[in-house]
């Protein structure tokens, strides 16, 4: 607890200077009812670093009773004033795009977390949009993001494309991009839909990759690329708890997409993500004792979830047996009488 303790009083020595640069206005964390566990770690991990930047949760559906508060009371977290209800699978996440003209921000999936000082590297760049660098064959990217041949049917001008960027993170400018010029693609609806979910692929992440993409080839809009995000699924090298907390580790955002577990110790890297649970905890009366009931809670949440998906299944495939056994039966009545 010391480490923790010397470390962040070292890191808001930094901050203080570096907020002065102005490196991004907000960062905007996405977060849904049952991720209250990995956003209270991701906050963590920005807080240890940033202690005095700006952040926002975005609501993508109905959040874990309390959090807000908890979030807000103790950490100086704000609640972005969206009207209550489902946004679809990642598609609040554009919301950062129609904020305040010339906004500069940073949005993160919960399951994310920073390991360095990441924000500083951003303020080295002027381009309005700063982004992941994925380098891909044009099979993966249509797989992962759209299908620009597809797209063709309804979009002639569509353009192929290779550079593509995982949207669990990434930094944009606000009032460059119009909510209009989604709305050939999004029903601005609750929940949320795609109008063409047969394009796009990952909820958000084949359509903000579409339109940005888009004006960066016909509008000229200017994207830089770095290689800002580590996929745990990769090697972790030099990201650890000790390099982290020494602030010798490379200023990356490690993203669990597709790795999450109910369970941290059953996730690559756990050994960060508990270092910032307790880091998130110790600022808390009782911590400890709270951080037991929320992993409880966590845990029962996640059960509660697995057992009502897996009814939902099994009903499903009870009711299409049945549809299939009742339409056997009607074509072999149909076969008798004819």
């Amino acid at each position: 607890m010391e480490r923790l303790d010397a470390a962040a009083d070292q890191s808001r020595v930094g901050c203080k200077l570096s907020n002065r640069e102005h490196m991004v206005d907000c960062v905007y964390i996405a977060a849904c009812a049952r991720d209250a566990r990995l956003t209270r770690i991701c906050v963590a991990s920005i807080r240890y670093f940033y202690p005095e930047v700006r952040i926002r949760l975005l609501a993508g559906d109905i959040l874990q009773r309390g959090l807000a508060e908890e979030l807000q009371h103790y950490w100086a977290v704000e609640l972005v004033d969206l009207p209550k209800g489902d946004y679809g699978w990642g598609l609040v996440k554009l919301e950062p795009l129609f904020g305040p003209a010339g906004q500069k921000f940073l949005v993160m999936d919960v399951d994310t977390a920073i390991t360095g000082r990441v924000l500083d590297i951003r303020a080295k760049s002027d381009a309005p949009f700063f982004v992941d660098d994925e380098r891909l064959s044009d099979a993966d990217f249509k797989r992962l993001y759209y299908d620009w041949d597809k797209l063709r049917e309804i979009d002639p001008k569509v353009q192929p494309a290779r550079a593509a960027f995982n949207v669990g993170q990434w930094f944009g400018t606000a009032g460059l991009v119009k909510r209009e010029e989604f709305d050939p693609w999004v029903e601005w609806t609750l929940p949320r839909r795609l109008r063409y979910p047969q394009y796009f692929m990952g909820g958000d992440q084949g359509v903000l990759n579409y339109v940005i993409l888009q004006k960066e080839a016909f509008e000229g809009l200017r994207i830089e690329r770095r290689t800002i995000m580590r996929w745990p699924g990769n090697p972790m090298d030099g990201l650890d708890v000790e390099s982290v907390s020494k602030g010798t580790a490379p200023p990356l955002i490690i993203h669990w997409a597709g790795l999450k577990k109910t369970f941290l110790r059953d996730m690559v890297g756990a050994d960060l993500l508990v270092f910032f649970e307790k880091f998130y905890y110790q600022r808390l009366p009782a911590g400890n004792l709270r951080r037991v009931l929320a992993i409880c809670y966590h845990v029962w949440l996640q059960w509660k979830h697995f057992v009502r998906v897996r009814m939902t299944l099994a009903y499903r495939k009870w009711i299409g047996a049945r549809l299939s056994k009742n339409t056997s039966r009607e074509i072999v009545k149909q076969s008798i009488a004819t």
